[in-house]
Parts: C-alpha cells; sequence; structure tokens
C-alpha cells in the first residue's frame, strides 16, 4: 500500500541529490542504501529520528529523506514533525512494517509527502526519484 499526494511521471534528470536514510534496522539500512547507490546517490545513513534532526539543527539539508516509523529514542512520527517545525522542504517518504491504513494516514498527517510499506524496491525508489524530480522542476518553473 502506498498513500501519497497526486503522482505524476518524469524522466529521471541528472542531479546531484542529496539523500538521508533514517532507520533503526541495519538490514533495512543497507537496502535503501544501496538501491539509492544504484542510482548514483551517495545517501547518509542514520539510526534513528533524533540523528535525523540533530542533523537538520547543525544546519544540514537533504533533498530526500526516507523515514522508518517505528524507531527507539525518536520515532518516525515525532521527527517529521519536528523537522516540518524547523522548516524542513525536503521530500520526506515515510516507510512503515505496519501498513495499516489507519496508521500510514497518522504518519503521513505528520508531514511526509509518501508512505510506503517497507523495504522499498527499486521501482518504489525510481518513482520517488521521479516525483522528487518532477517537484523540483515546478519549482523551478514558478
Amino acid at each position: 500500500m502506498v498513500l501519497g499526494n497526486d503522482a505524476s511521471s518524469s524522466s529521471l534528470s541528472n542531479k546531484n541529490l542529496s539523500v538521508l536514510v533514517v532507520d533503526d534496522d541495519p538490514l533495512i539500512r543497507m537496502l535503501h542504501d544501496n538501491y539509492l547507490k544504484h542510482f548514483g546517490l551517495k545517501p547518509l545513513v542514520v539510526e534513528n529520528g533524533k540523528e535525523a534532526v540533530d542533523l537538520f539543527q547543525l544546519g544540514t539539508s537533504f533533498d530526500l529523506i526516507l523515514m522508518d516509523k517505528e524507531m527507539p529514542i525518536m520515532n518516525g512520527v515525532e521527527a517529521t514533525k519536528a523537522l516540518r517545525d524547523m522548516g524542513a522542504t525536503s521530500m520526506i517518504v515515510g516507510v512503515t512494517s505496519r501498513g495499516s491504513p489507519s496508521e500510514m494516514q497518522a504518519f503521513m498527517e505528520a508531514g511526509l509527502d509518501f508512505c510506503f510499506e517497507k523495504p522499498l524496491t527499486f521501482d518504489m525508489i525510481d518513482f520517488i526519484l521521479k516525483e522528487l524530480n518532477v517537484n523540483d522542476d515546478d519549482d523551478t518553473n514558478n
């Protein structure tokens, strides 16, 4: 199941996107990291939402954040709300092993752009990157 805003498709432009992977599961971190590297990206990987928030407080920003929902220290809902409250305009994509519609909707309401069941697949990441480029193209044209 996927929740998100209206989706449109575009060819992926070759951009140097900054990506943050936030997940406490080492296997999922490795999988998502490898998929992103396949697209020529060099993601930064952290283990919980507090680490993501700390990076933003230090002035680091990302084009894309893959955010797990269930993590120790600071979960994805709390981290997403904190990032949005700090003014983060990154595309934040939630990933969760708990795919019930109500839980995914609650995660979306924290400020996500999309929410997917994990693990993400190669095709899901391709979709996300295309959406990110469509949004960037829209921002450039305004």
